[in-house]
């Protein structure tokens, strides 16, 4: 993949050749029907709890009971406890996905690696790691040929280098947007005099704006003009590609054994200006509806929707029994007078936190993203596999809820949500 991506998401497209020709795990049962797998993760507090047994779950799909057929307790790669005793063997192979959606290398997210390269990984286990640039496949076999340290040392180095290279667009545009921004605003700004005589300009050192700046004395519809063509080529980089989404939910389907798939997603921020200078300008150009409606629409306070159809994504990760894990880099907003730079990542974050939660995955926000990291893996590595025989498969394209409890106690559980009826 050459050139930066046009959004984190649709980089997953990159991986789509990662699954192929795989097929699809089916336990081998002595019941000669179809065995639909349920991964469980059970918490009680935030320790897993390994001491519980087939008669201890109940199993709903679609509201309705169904009988458990059969039962594993299932800890990094070993099968500990199976019930009831037999030759069926579930495959545990462990595949790992980290996606990178970071527009600024943190140093915690080097700590995050380094804990997943040193502690997590064993030999045999599949990486597969999506930069802002590349994609970097890595067999389990390479560990233990390189050693630990220095696949961290590459890893890590390929990241920072990836990172500095895919959002350099990004990034420039964003700086070019927050120049012109409080250009604007420092031209309303100088018109507001204090009672001393002194402009607010002189008295706030956050409204201070590069001299050299090419929007000083522009007109203010060239400058609205030119802050909208800026904001359409962001968006432009910032393209869900549903379909690439979906067709990657189909290749981790199509994999056998356990399947973690780690989102890192770095906060974001827009400029835009303060609604106290909007207001301002829009006194000023009453007789402009032109200008009003150009600030209206590219300063304007609405929310930014998603374009992806969340309900259909969500069932498709679920439906490939894969554990996907939202980890949220919070960082501070940097500080302009008259601009207030405004969160844009509510049209991402809404549906990595619902594909975690209908996966059985963890979704968190942290400044220390090492330690989240830390709690994701920890959560996922242990789990129970129960399967069962459905009474009656369709293959009609539905989604098929599913639900486990605990019998009579009060633990935490964490699965997927269903799967489709194909």
């Amino acid at each position: 993949m050459n050139g930066p991506v046009r959004r984190f998401l649709s980089v997953l497209g990159a991986i789509l050749t990662v699954a192929s020709g795989v097929r699809a795990q089916v336990l081998r049962h002595e019941i000669a029907a179809v065995n639909i797998e349920v991964p469980v993760r059970v918490f009680q507090g935030g320790a897993f709890v390994d001491n519980l047994t087939l008669d201890d779950f109940e199993l709903f799909e679609d509201g309705l009971p169904q009988k458990i057929e059969a039962f594993y307790l299932v800890k990094k790669r070993i099968i500990e406890r199976q019930e009831p005793g037999g030759d069926a063997v579930p495959a545990t192979t462990r595949h790992f996905f980290l996606f990178f959606q970071l527009g600024d290398y943190d140093a915690k997210v080097g700590e995050a690696l380094g804990y997943f390269v040193r502690t997590v990984l064993l030999p045999g286990d599949n990486l597969t790691i999506v930069t802002p640039l590349k994609t970097y496949r890595m067999k389990g076999e390479l560990f233990g040929l390189v050693g630990r340290e220095k696949t961290y040392a590459q890893v890590v180095g390929l990241l920072r280098r990836d990172i500095q290279s895919g959002y350099t667009e990004s990034r420039a545009i964003l700086g070019e947007m927050t120049d012109l921004a409080r250009v604007i605003a420092s031209d309303v700004r100088a018109r507001e005099i204090t009672a001393e005589g002194i402009t607010q300009a002189l008295v706030d050192p956050l409204a201070a704006i590069p001299a050299e700046s090419p929007y000083q004395g522009v007109a203010i519809e060239e400058q609205l003009m030119h802050y909208a063509a800026l904001l359409g080529r962001l968006e432009s980089l910032r393209a869900v590609d549903e379909k690439r989404l979906l067709a990657f939910a189909a290749d981790l389907k199509a994999l056998e054994g356990q399947k973690g798939v780690f989102f890192f997603y770095q906060r974001e921020f827009i400029p835009k200006l303060d609604p106290r200078i909007i207001d301002m300008l829009a006194t000023k150009y009453n007789q402009r509806p032109d200008i009003a409606q150009s600030l209206d629409t590219i300063f304007g306070l609405e929310r930014r929707e998603t374009s992806l159809n969340v309900d259909i994504v969500t069932k498709a990760y679920a439906d490939a029994s894969a554990s996907v894990h939202f980890l949220y880099v919070a960082r501070p907003a940097d500080r302009f007078s008259g601009v207030r730079m405004e969160e844009m990542s509510e049209d991402i974050f809404g549906p990595l936190r619902e594909m975690a939660r209908a996966t059985g995955g963890l979704a968190a926000a942290s400044a220390n993203i090492a330690a989240v990291m830390r709690q994701a893996v920890e959560a996922s590595e242990n789990y129970y596999l129960l399967y069962y025989t459905p009474a009656a498969l369709r293959a009609d394209g539905r989604f098929r809820s599913l639900t486990v409890k605990v019998r009579g106690r009060d633990f935490r559980v964490t699965h997927r949500q269903g799967f489709v009826d194909d």
